[in-house]
C-alpha cells in the first residue's frame, strides 16, 4: 500500500494519513492559498480546492466529468522555479495536507504542497450511490490517470471552474500564480505511504515523464491473493515470549463464542457482529495494531504479564483493546460488520465499502491464517474472504491478482527513481519491494525496528505527531538514517530533472 488490518489497518494508515479515523479495509482531499497553520497545528491547509476529472480515462466515448477535492500549500514554495510535492491520498477521506515529514521536507526543499482526494472516496464520489454498478470505475488505473491529470492541470492550465455542486469559482494554474509566461514545468516529486505508495512507484511506473521521482513508503506494490506472510510477520515482530499468548487468546476468544458467544462479543462492545469470523477478524486485526505501527510493547508487555501472573488472558486483552485500539487509534467494530459494509450510503465511513471493493477486484491482501503456527483464527481463511466479496458487491467478483501484477510489474516493478522505504516490523514490507538489482533498478531503504510508513508519519501516529517527529520511535536513529537516505535522493533527482528542464529551454 493499505483486509480487516489489512483491511483495518492499510486503511487504518491511510485514514491516518487522510485524517480521519480508523476504517475497515487495508492498508486512505481541492483549495485555496493557505497562510499559515490550521488552528489544531495538525494540518498545513484544510481550505478545499476542487477539480473537475474525467470519470473513465480509457473510453474515448465517455465524457463525464466528476468534481475531485484537492488541497495546495504554497507558503515555502521558491518563485518561480521551486518544486512541486504531491501527496497522495488513498483509501479513505482526505481532508487536508497535514503537518507530518512533508512539511519538514518543503520546508527544505522550498516546495509548494499539493493533495489530490482519491477518486470515490471522501468528497470526491462521482456518483449518488455506491451500488456495486456504479463502482466499475473505481481502480488503481483510474486513479493513477486521475493524477496525472491534475498535474497537468495545475502545472499548466489557464483556468480551473468548480464543479457545480461547490460555489461557482475560478483559480488560476500555477504559471498564472507565479507570475511567469510559457510553458515551464516546475519540477515535480510524488509521495504515497502503504496503497497510497504503491500508487506513487505506480506512477513513476507509468508516466516517468510526469515526476522526477517518488517515495513509496510502506508501499503494498506487489498484489497477494492468499497473504499468509502478514501474520507470520506478527509472530516473528512480537518475539518467542509473546506470541504463544496472543495464540493463547485466540483459541480462548473462540472457545468463549461457543461457550457465550453474545457474552464474549459484548466484552470487545462487538454485539453487532453475528458472523464469527468478522468477530474474530476484529480480534486479530486489533493484535495487528500496535505491530504494525512499531509499538509491540504496547500490546505484549501487559499480555506476557497477565500470564505471568495468572491473570484473565481475555480480559487483559479486552482492555488493549479499549484502552489502545479504540480510544487511541479509533478501531470500531462497526467497520467489520456487513450490514455497514453493505451500505450505498455516502458517508464519513463509506471508505470500508470501497476499500473492500479494491481489494475485492485488483489486489486481494487477503489476510488468511498461515496453515500452521497462525496466531489469527483458522477461521479467517480464503473461503471467508470471497464470501465477503460476493456478500457485499454480488456473485463472481474475484480479485485480479495476476493481472494486476502483470500490469505493474509486483515486486519486480521496472521503475528509476523510486525510493522503497520498508519497515522491519512492519507485516506489509512482504507486499513491497525489498530488493534491487541492475536491471531492476530501485533505491530500498529497510528499517530496523520500525513499524508501518514511520518514515512519513513518525511515531505514535496516533493522535498524529506535528512534523512526524521521530523521537519517541522504538529506534529514532532507525527512522532518522532512512529519512537522511530520502533527502539525499530528493536533492539528487530534482537536480537532474532542473538539468533536463534547463536543457529543453
Amino acid at each position: 500500500m493499505t483486509t480487516a488490518i489489512g483491511y483495518a489497518l492499510l486503511t487504518t494508515f491511510t485514514v491516518l494519513l487522510s485524517y480521519t479515523s480508523l476504517s475497515h479495509g487495508l492498508l486512505q482531499d481541492p483549495r485555496r492559498i493557505s497562510h499559515g497553520l490550521s488552528a489544531s497545528g495538525k494540518y498545513l491547509t484544510r481550505d478545499e480546492l476542487w477539480f473537475n476529472q474525467t470519470l473513465d480515462h480509457f473510453s474515448p466515448y465517455d465524457h463525464r466529468k466528476f468534481g475531485q477535492r484537492y488541497y495546495e500549500y504554497l507558503d515555502h514554495l521558491r518563485v518561480p522555479d521551486g518544486p512541486i510535492f504531491l501527496m497522495i491520498c488513498g483509501e479513505g477521506p482526505c481532508n487536508g495536507i497535514p503537518n507530518d515529514y512533508l512539511s519538514v521536507l518543503a520546508k527544505k526543499f522550498e516546495a509548494g504542497v499539493v493533495s489530490l482526494e482519491h477518486r470515490y472516496y471522501g468528497k470526491s464520489s462521482p456518483f449518488n450511490s455506491l451500488a456495486t454498478e456504479n463502482l466499475k470505475y473505481l481502480s488503481s488505473k483510474q486513479a493513477l490517470s486521475d493524477l496525472a491529470a491534475f498535474r497537468e492541470y495545475y502545472q499548466a492550465s489557464l483556468l480551473c471552474c468548480f464543479c457545480n455542486v461547490v460555489e461557482a469559482a475560478s483559480i488560476d494554474s500555477l504559471n498564472v500564480k507565479l507570475n511567469r509566461s510559457g510553458k515551464v514545468d516546475n519540477p515535480w516529486f510524488f509521495f504515497g505511504a502503504s496503497y497510497s505508495g504503491a500508487l506513487s512507484a505506480w506512477f513513476r511506473l507509468k508516466f516517468p515523464h510526469l515526476t522526477c521521482g517518488s517515495l513509496a513508503s510502506s508501499a503494498v506494490v506487489r498484489a497477494v491473493y492468499e497473504y499468509f506472510e502478514y501474520d507470520q510477520q506478527i509472530g516473528e515482530s512480537v518475539g518467542p515470549e509473546c506470541k504463544p499468548v496472543l495464540q493463547e487468546i485466540n483459541k480462548l476468544v473462540e472457545l468463549g463464542l461457543k461457550v457465550n458467544n453474545k457474552a464474549m462479543k459484548a466484552l470487545f462492545n462487538a454485539t453487532e457482529l453475528d458472523v464469527d469470523a468478522d468477530f474474530l477478524y476484529l480480534i486479530a486485526d486489533a493484535q495487528v495494531v500496535a505491530v504494525q505501527y512499531g509499538n509491540p510493547d504496547k500490546l505484549c508487555v501487559p499480555l506476557v504479564e497477565a500470564k505471568k501472573n495468572g491473570s484473565d488472558l481475555v480480559e487483559a486483552y479486552a482492555k488493549y483493546v479499549r484502552e489502545y485500539c479504540v480510544e487511541v487509534f479509533g478501531l470500531s467494530s462497526k467497520t467489520y460488520s456487513r450490514k455497514h459494509l453493505l451500505d450505498t450510503r455516502i458517508t464519513p465511513e463509506s471508505a470500508d465499502r470501497l476499500w473492500w471493493f479494491q481489494t475485492c477486484t485488483e489486489v486481494a491482501y487477503f489476510q488468511v491464517a498461515p496453515a500452521n503456527d497462525s496466531i489469527r483464527s483458522h477461521q479467517i481463511n480464503t473461503e471467508y474472504h470471497l464470501d465477503l466479496c460476493n456478500s457485499l458487491f454480488g456473485k463472481g467478483v474475484y480479485p485480479e491478482v495476476d493481472a494486476t501484477n502483470l500490469y505493474y510489474g509486483g515486486d519486480r516493478i521496472a521503475a528509476t527513481k523510486i525510493v522503497f522505504t520498508n519497515g522491519s516490523q512492519d507485516p506489509w514490507r512482504h507486499a513491497s519491494k525489498q530488493t534491487s538489482s541492475p536491471d531492476l533498478p530501485s533505491y530500498i531503504v529497510n528499517c530496523h525496528n520500525c513499524g508501518h510508513g514511520s518514515d512519513l508519519r513518525g511515531c505514535p501516529q496516533s493522535p498524529m505527531i506535528i512534523e512526524g517527529d521521530s523521537k519517541n520511535c522504538s529506534s529514532p536513529d532507525a527512522v532518522n538514517k532512512v529519512r537522511q537516505h530520502i533527502i539525499e535522493h530528493i536533492d539528487l533527482w530534482l537536480s537532474e530533472c532542473r538539468g533536463v528542464l534547463r536543457s529543453s529551454m
